[in-house]
């Protein structure tokens, strides 16, 4: 909803359009409402293995010409940070400079879809507002890395939060003794900020660990993994990434594991504030004990 409503507020003209990547969230994972709802045509820019957009693909796909009745009028760039489908990779500050100066040309806004973005800033070792300097909102969920029970947030000018408001309200999303889930949410801010390079080196020691078993058909390339988000391939020929998701979260030994089966030979896994090095340890061992079971 932070995302929908944000668009929603920069794209209020009738005949508005959007440009982001191919294989952002608000693409792939919100069932179309920006257009089933808030009645935007979003426009898809080559989104690069790293997360990032293709420049020069996204400057081609700004419509110059607002007069021209025959199509939709450019008005919102949206990012994503970090990119969940390419394994939570980072936008970079000079990066997101690069975006702000395009979008300053055209006289366009940024949205960020930051649903990870402290993770990001974890990441990088720079302040979230490092990230968002060149931006005009940004979404912010609180019940991911940072572990609230649910919540996320939807940051901007004083101006943009009042119509982001009545968005929300028509929407459905307007609460009433929202102290008990802000409560938590506060926590989240402050102190399970604090605490992500935890899951980052949990994933990098994960990655490490699958790498290690590539002989035994499964693999990734360590040096990608840059937040929570390891992606990683099954190239055993005879298991696919259900089997082997299956047999993970089977409680054999007293260890199960929870994974997702991510589209063609993938897995995708993520760690958080209840998975410790020691499980990512059993994880590792359950997955060797698999793969070596398979003839």
């Amino acid at each position: 909803m932070g995302n929908l409503i944000s668009v929603m507020v920069h794209c209020s003209q009738r005949g508005a359009e959007v440009l982001l990547g191919d294989k952002c969230h608000l693409v792939v994972y919100e069932q179309g409402g920006l257009a089933q709802i808030a009645g935007v045509h979003p426009r898809t820019v080559t989104t690069l293995p790293d997360g990032r957009l293709d420049l020069s693909d996204l400057e081609t796909k700004i419509r110059y010409n607002k007069d021209d009745p025959h199509y939709p009028i450019t008005s919102l760039i949206c990012l994503e940070n970090t990119h969940n489908v390419c394994g939570g990779r980072t936008l970079r500050p000079e990066y997101m400079a690069e975006v702000g100066s395009i979008a300053q040309k055209n006289s366009l806004p940024i949205h960020v879809d930051g649903a990870r973005l402290l993770n990001a800033a974890t990441s990088l070792s720079v302040h979230p507002s490092e990230l968002l300097k060149h931006a005009d909102s940004a979404s912010v969920c609180l019940s991911k890395g940072l572990a609230a029970p649910v919540g996320s947030v939807i940051v901007g000018s004083h101006d943009f939060i009042k119509r982001a408001i009545r968005v929300r309200k028509v929407l459905g999303g307007g609460m009433r003794q929202a102290g008990v889930l802000a409560a938590p949410g506060i926590l989240a801010l402050d102190v399970m900020s604090q605490r992500l390079q935890d899951d980052h080196q949990n994933a990098a020691r994960l990655a490490q660990g699958i790498h290690a078993l590539a002989e035994l058909g499964v693999d990734v390339d360590p040096a990608a993994i840059e937040s929570n988000i390891v992606i990683f391939r099954v190239t055993h020929p005879n298991l696919t990434p259900d089997e082997l998701c299956q047999r993970l979260g089977d409680d054999q030994g007293g260890v199960s594991i929870l994974m997702w089966p991510y589209g063609g030979n993938t897995v995708r896994a993520v760690t958080h504030y209840h998975i410790s090095q020691s499980d990512i340890d059993a994880m590792l061992a359950k997955m060797k004990k698999i793969l070596l079971s398979i003839t």
